[in-house]
């Protein structure tokens, strides 16, 4: 790798800033910059009102890092991810602090970071996945200075990979035991709406059920599936109503009481904000 823009002894970063082409920047989540980080102690870095997201991991020593007013202290395992937007800083609190980071952006991933957050996902957290996010970081860096002719593609795949495992570390803040538990209490839950989609369920009446506080399931519904109990009855309704749609003769009418709509047009206005066409427009396209 190169040497660092930055050659003084407290900071010696390898990076590369990255443009994106024009299909990239309208279309996928793209590079913006990455690279790696070995600072001494009293190095600092502060930004805010940046149109980016950063994700990085720590490989040595130990570091501070302040995000919305609160204090972070990340050593080796750590990963942080960060909505740029928000004022943050981060600092070397050793003589030797190293670590691997990317910035990226999308449109759309406001969306996806704040579908992190209302998972569980932290700004901080110790990883056990060390070896493929530091990897992923080299594979982004690798295809970046390539000259491989779908190089966008390939950083893109990379960045859907590395969400994905970012996604997965939600749940794993807390105990083992603990995910356990959910997952035995909210099962039963999806399995009841899986098999009663098609009757009158509602969060009071899975609350009587289950036995349970209906705020209460609501989180760990959505902390286990990444979904509102409303919004899985809706996809269900929906995927059953566009089987229905595609593979029988039934009419909408009796479409929409089949999969337990009582109004006709509050099926076909829900059907219309989930697919974006309406019932007998899906039905005469597939």
């Amino acid at each position: 790798m190169k040497n660092s823009m930055y050659p003084n002894e407290i900071e010696k970063s390898n990076r590369i800033l990255y443009t994106p082409a024009p299909f990239a920047k309208s279309n996928l989540i793209y590079l913006q910059e990455t690279g790696e980080l070995k600072a001494g102690k009293n190095y600092i870095s502060k930004r805010k009102n940046l149109r980016s997201f950063l994700f990085f991991i720590v490989i040595n020593g130990k570091g501070k890092v302040k995000y919305k007013n609160q204090d972070y202290i990340v050593k080796p395992g750590h990963c942080v991810f960060l909505n740029c937007l928000n004022e943050y800083s981060y600092e070397s609190l050793d003589d030797s602090w190293e670590l691997k980071w990317v910035h990226f952006y999308s449109d759309n991933m406001v969306g996806i970071y704040e579908e992190f957050i209302q998972r569980g996902g932290k700004i901080s957290f110790y990883t056990e996945a060390f070896i493929e996010y530091s990897k992923l970081i080299d594979d982004i860096y690798t295809i970046a200075v390539s000259d491989i002719n779908i190089r966008e593609m390939k950083l893109y795949e990379k960045f859907v990979s590395l969400l994905s495992l970012i996604m997965d570390e939600c749940n794993k803040s807390e105990s083992v035991e603990s995910n356990k538990s959910i997952t035995k209490d909210m099962a039963p839950v999806k399995k009841y709406i899986d098999d009663h989609y098609s009757e009158n369920i509602s969060l009071d009446i899975l609350a009587g059920i289950f036995f349970i506080n209906k705020f209460y399931l609501t989180r760990l519904f959505k902390k286990q599936y990444g979904v509102s109990i409303i919004n899985y009855l809706i996809q269900v309704r929906i995927t059953r109503a566009k089987q229905l749609l595609r593979f029988t003769d039934m009419s909408i009418e009796n479409i929409s009481s089949e999969i337990g709509f009582n109004d006709n047009n509050y099926f076909s206005r829900t059907f219309k904000n989930v697919e974006g066409i309406s019932p007998r427009e899906f039905r005469s396209r597939w």
